[in-house]
C-alpha cells in the first residue's frame, strides 16, 4: 500500500526581503573602511572578501534587525555543525544567491596554481580555499542612489537641477526671450515670432516668403559644466579616536557620483586618495578602499588633482577635499617622502600653501570639508580658504553629506559670474 506523509509547511522566514533590502542591510559591510577590524588590516586595495564573511555579515545584520533572536544566534555559534545543516543556513544562502542572480555581487572561486593551464576547454577549474565575491557597479549605483536620497531628504525640499547662470543661450528648454537667429545657434525655432517677423517685413501676402533675417529662436538659460576632483584623506587618523570618518566620506562620494551622472551629465567627477602619496582611483574600486598606516600628503593630492583638471575643458573646475588631519608628509624633489606627525611642520605647511596658490592661479577652486576642530588645523584651513577664495566647512561625519551636497547644488550661481 502506498503511503503519503504530510509535514507542516515552513515558509522562507526572509522571503519578503528583496535584493535592495539586503543591500541596505549590508551597506556598512560593503563600504567598510577598516574601522571595525580589530587587527587593523591595512591592506588597502588587495584585501579580498570571502563568501563566508558575507554570510556572517548578513547573519549579524538580520540579528540587528530583530529577524533572528540573540538566543538562536548563540545556539548556532555553540553548535556549528548543526548550523551547517540547518534551515537557517539554507535560507541565508538563498539570500546570497538572490544578490548574485540580480547582479549585485559576483562570486569567483580561486584556482589552484597550475590547474588553469592544465585544464582543457571543457574542464572545470578546481577551487582552492574560500570563495571570493566582488561588489558590482550596479550595487554601488544603488548605494549611491540610496545615500543621495537620504541626504536630500534630510535637507528638506531640495530639487535637482543644473548649474544655472545669468547668461542666455539657445537650447532645447525655452525659458528665455526670443531673438534673431545667428549662425551657430541651435535651431530652437520660435514659429510664431518668425512668421510675425516675415509679415512685418512683407505684409500679409500669399505665399509668405521667409528670409534669413526673419528667423527667430527661443533662448534658454545657459547651463555651465563643472569638473570636480574629490580628494579623500585615507590616512590612519580617519579611523582613530573612536570614530569612523572614512565610511561617511565614501558614502558621500557614491552619492555625488550618482547625482552628477543622473542630473548633471555634462559634469565630470574624479576621485583621488591622498595618504603618503596620492593616486586616482576608478569609481569601481571605491567600495574596496580602506585607510592605512599612512601620513597625510596634502600637497601631492593637490598636484594630482590639478593635473586631472588641466585635461578637463569645463567652465568650472573645483577640488573638494575631505580630511580630518593636518598635512604631515611631503614628496621631495628626489622622490623621497618627508614625514613629520608632530605639530604643523613649517616646511610641509609652506609647500602645501604654495600648491594651493598655484591652484588659485590656474582658476581652480578648493572647498575643504574638515572633520576636526583642532585650533591649529582651523588656522591652516582658514589660510587655504583665504588663498584660493574657496570655502571651509568644519563638520562632522554625520553632517558631511548635507554640507557637501548643499554646497554643490547651490554655490555655482555665486561664483561663476
Amino acid at each position: 500500500m502506498k503511503f503519503i506523509k504530510y509535514a507542516k509547511y515552513v515558509g522562507d522566514p526572509f522571503g519578503e526581503l528583496s535584493a535592495e533590502d539586503l543591500l541596505k542591510l549590508l551597506e556598512d559591510f560593503f563600504l567598510d573602511s577598516g574601522f571595525s577590524s580589530s587587527d587593523y588590516d591595512f591592506d588597502e586595495m588587495a584585501s579580498e572578501r570571502t563568501l563566508e564573511q558575507l554570510h556572517q555579515a548578513l547573519l549579524e545584520a538580520l540579528r540587528d534587525r530583530g529577524m533572528i533572536s540573540d538566543e538562536t544566534l548563540a545556539q548556532m555559534l555553540e553548535n556549528a555543525e548543526d548550523y551547517q545543516n540547518s534551515r537557517l543556513r539554507e535560507a541565508i544562502d538563498r539570500l546570497i544567491e538572490r544578490l548574485a542572480e540580480e547582479g549585485y555581487v559576483t562570486m569567483e572561486p580561486p584556482v589552484r596554481a597550475g590547474e588553469a593551464e592544465r585544464a582543457g576547454p571543457g574542464q572545470a577549474r578546481l577551487p582552492e580555499g574560500p570563495v571570493r565575491f566582488e561588489v558590482t557597479d550596479k550595487a554601488l549605483d544603488f548605494l549611491g542612489y540610496k545615500t543621495l536620497k537620504d541626504l536630500l531628504g534630510s535637507l528638506g525640499k531640495s530639487s535637482f537641477g543644473r548649474h544655472d547662470t545669468r547668461e542666455m543661450a539657445t537650447g532645447v528648454e525655452s525659458s528665455g526671450s526670443t531673438r534673431r537667429y545667428e549662425f551657430g545657434d541651435t535651431m530652437n525655432l520660435d514659429v510664431n515670432a518668425t512668421l510675425l517677423a516675415a509679415i512685418r517685413r512683407a505684409g500679409r501676402t500669399m505665399p509668405l516668403e521667409l528670409h534669413y533675417d526673419d528667423l527667430q529662436v527661443r533662448q534658454c538659460e545657459y547651463q555651465s559644466s563643472c569638473a570636480t576632483v574629490l580628494m579623500l584623506d585615507c590616512s590612519h587618523s580617519m579611523i582613530l579616536y573612536g570614530e569612523d570618518r572614512f565610511t561617511p566620506a565614501k558614502k558621500v562620494a557614491l552619492a555625488l557620483t550618482h547625482l552628477i551622472r543622473t542630473q548633471y551629465p555634462g559634469d565630470s567627477l574624479h576621485m583621488v586618495l591622498f595618504h603618503d602619496s596620492a593616486e586616482e582611483i576608478p569609481f569601481q574600486e571605491l567600495a574596496r578602499v580602506k585607510v592605512g598606516p599612512y601620513y597625510t600628503n596634502t600637497r601631492e593630492g593637490l598636484r594630482l588633482a590639478e593635473r586631472i583638471l588641466a585635461r578637463q575643458k569645463k567652465d568650472m573646475r573645483q577640488i573638494i577635499m575631505i580630511t580630518d588631519g593636518k598635512p604631515s608628509a611631503l614628496t621631495l624633489e628626489d622622490g623621497r617622502i618627508y614625514k613629520n606627525a608632530f605639530g604643523l611642520d613649517p616646511l610641509v605647511v609652506s609647500e602645501t600653501l604654495h600648491e594651493v596658490a598655484r591652484c588659485r592661479r590656474h582658476g581652480i577652486l578648493i572647498n575643504t570639508f574638515m572633520l576636526a576642530s583642532d585650533y591649529g588645523l582651523v588656522n591652516f584651513v582658514q589660510k587655504v580658504t583665504e588663498i584660493c577664495r574657496g570655502k571651509a566647512y568644519f563638520t562632522t561625519p554625520y553632517t558631511l553629506g548635507q554640507y557637501l551636497l548643499m554646497d554643490y547644488l547651490q554655490k555655482k550661481i555665486k561664483w561663476i559670474h
